[in-house]
């Protein structure tokens, strides 16, 4: 799949601690954050990626690329 074909993350939902627990794609999906976490795992989905915390689980982040303003902190809510 070419990379501008993939989907991107454009909205966040977050529960009342402040955590992210879904998310709205490109295309309209909404993504439970597990299921989320599968599809970037398996390259779906375009700026992001995933990483092991200290905590030894598996999370989601944007890619490094300087800007903060595309951080999925900064994603409007749904």
């Amino acid at each position: 799949m070419i990379n501008n074909e993939r989907e991107r993350f454009v909205a966040a939902r977050r529960n009342g601690d402040g955590d992210l627990t879904s998310f709205q794609t490109s295309t309209g999906r909404v993504l439970e954050y597990q299921q989320a976490l599968q599809e970037v795992q398996a390259g779906g989905i375009a700026g992001v990626n995933v990483f092991k915390g200290r905590d030894g689980e598996m999370y989601i982040r944007g890619d490094a690329d300087g800007d903060p303003t595309n951080n999925l902190d900064q994603l409007p809510q749904f």
